[in-house]
């Protein structure tokens, strides 16, 4: 259960960060509002996940899900640019956090 509520506070992480970017600097009530009630959840899930997973490699796999997640829609719906590289590297990414998983 642990690992499940630490992948969904990833995902949630990569929606928090999102709408911070789309606050504006908190200027903007819905995107500043999505920020906040995202970041305690995907806090409160980090926290409760890290009962019993190891908090180095618990934190790792948060960070990383909410950042693969967060750059892949930065490409795909905010215009940021795509490369090969930038691919590869978060490919990267994903294949260390499935890595952490398997060596726990």
């Amino acid at each position: 259960m642990a690992w499940i509520v630490l992948v969904l506070s990833g995902v949630v992480e990569a929606v928090w960060a999102t709408a911070l970017g789309k606050s504006a600097g908190f200027t903007r009530l819905l995107p500043s509002l999505v920020f906040g009630v995202g970041l305690v959840l995907s806090m409160a899930g980090l926290a409760f996940a890290l009962r019993e997973v190891p908090v180095g490699t618990g934190y790792a796999v948060w960070v990383g899900i909410g950042a693969v997640l967060t750059a892949t829609y930065a490409m795909l719906f905010d215009g940021e640019p795509v490369s090969l590289i930038k691919l590869l590297l978060l490919a990267g990414i994903v294949g260390c956090v499935m890595g952490l998983k398997v060596i726990h």
